[in-house]
């Protein structure tokens, strides 16, 4: 319960505005890099399912922007050691040092602190993640777009994310825009317009989640696994 209260206090307060992109990040997360992974579990729903549903070559390279603290590589268990390469791509010190942690004893996994719209690997991936990360990337058509050119030909683009709700609902598409708005999620209904833009051979799946300590309010979320043709 503490450690929730240390993460809701973090969210309350929201992100800082007037920093540089690492320094704003370091000052929402660090206070709440210890309790992140547990928190968050019970409100980032869709990641195991998409992590199942993705479809590699044996020894493929696979790329994930904004892994945090690299938790998905507890989703993929151990098919982590049949991955030629994964690449934990962050900006954020405090989540990489526990992706580090984490990913010690798999020699096979990098942590590298750099940005999404601009990070290049030294060969093209198999597969690239954005797993709740999208959303949080100011730059995002760049970052979609830099994802799209790393990824080779018939790679998968994996994404899991929140939506705003319909605008039939303009109560609840405000409330939840505003909501995530202040901790620097910015929900776009552009995101999935351009990613099927991007791949038209893909798979599109919507969700409702329930929100910690909101009884009752539930988030729209969405899965999408892309092939590039």
């Amino acid at each position: 319960m503490f450690a929730d209260a240390r993460v809701l206090l973090q969210l309350l307060r929201g992100m800082p505005r007037n920093l540089d992109p690492v320094a704003r990040l370091e000052s929402f997360y660090a206070p709440q890099a210890a309790s992140y992974d547990r928190f968050r579990e019970r409100l980032l729903h869709g990641r195991s399912e998409l992590i199942v549903e993705l479809k590699l070559p044996p020894r493929a390279r696979l790329i994930e922007f904004g892994a945090g603290t690299g938790s998905n590589l507890d989703l993929l268990g151990s098919r982590v050691c049949e991955f030629d390469s994964i690449e934990l791509v962050d900006l954020c010190p405090s989540l990489l040092e526990r992706a580090r942690e984490r990913s010690i004893h798999f020699p096979n996994v990098r942590v590298i602190a750099a940005d999404a719209c601009a990070y290049r690997p030294e060969a093209p991936a198999d597969c690239v993640i954005f797993s709740y990360s999208l959303s949080m990337i100011p730059d995002w058509r760049r970052a979609l777009g830099n994802a799209f050119d790393i990824l080779r030909p018939g790679g998968q683009l994996a994404v899991a994310d929140f939506m705003p709700p319909s605008a039939k609902y303009p109560v609840s598409r405000a409330f939840w825009r505003n909501w995530f708005g202040h901790d620097g999620v910015r929900l776009d209904d552009a995101h999935v317009s351009s990613l099927r833009q991007l791949f038209p051979l893909h798979r599109f799946v919507v969700g409702s989640a329930p929100v910690p300590y909101l009884p009752g309010l539930k988030v729209p979320y969405y899965r999408f696994l892309g092939t590039k043709s």
